[in-house]
């Protein structure tokens, strides 16, 4: 099941049960991803991970018009976005931490490593395929300084 159509079957799931901020949430997510897959000169369906980068793009929206409401004294709407932040996080998958992403560079590394000696013209491939397995849930900043330092 895609990550689209789960995220229309729960929609139906928290209307039916009553769950008014889950129900929302999922709708204005459907809309944004509807407004998405229509815009532009060729629509086009969005896949897994452009929904993935949708969501991730909607939890900063509202941590960012959190962050502005507690500033002006809006603690009400802050507890609200902040909740729909959280909620919409429950789809993404589980972010890496810097052990585990250090794991994943140093395997395909060693994958790498076992053809040839790897040197800096080695960069493009290594985070062709360190990305792939990473995908959005660790900086990719940070992942090409990890690769850098193993290239040397």
């Amino acid at each position: 099941m895609s990550l689209k159509d789960r995220l229309r079957e729960d929609s139906i799931v928290h209307l039916k049960a009553g769950n008014e901020l889950e129900k929302t949430t999922l709708r204005n997510i459907l809309s944004a991803i509807g407004t998405r897959e229509k815009s532009g000169k060729n629509p086009s369906e969005l896949n897994d991970q452009d929904v993935e980068n949708l969501l991730r793009k909607e939890v900063g929206n509202r941590e960012e018009t959190a962050a502005l409401a507690a500033k002006d004294g809006r603690a009400d709407l802050a507890e609200r976005e902040l909740a729909e932040a959280a909620f919409i996080s429950t789809y993404l998958p589980k972010m890496l931490d810097e052990a585990e992403a250090q794991g994943i560079v140093d395997k395909v590394m060693a994958e790498l490593a076992a053809d040839h000696e790897l040197t800096m013209k080695d960069m493009g491939q290594a985070m062709k395929l360190v990305g792939a397995e990473i995908a959005g849930r660790f900086d990719g900043k940070a992942v090409s300084q990890m690769v850098r330092a193993k290239l040397g």
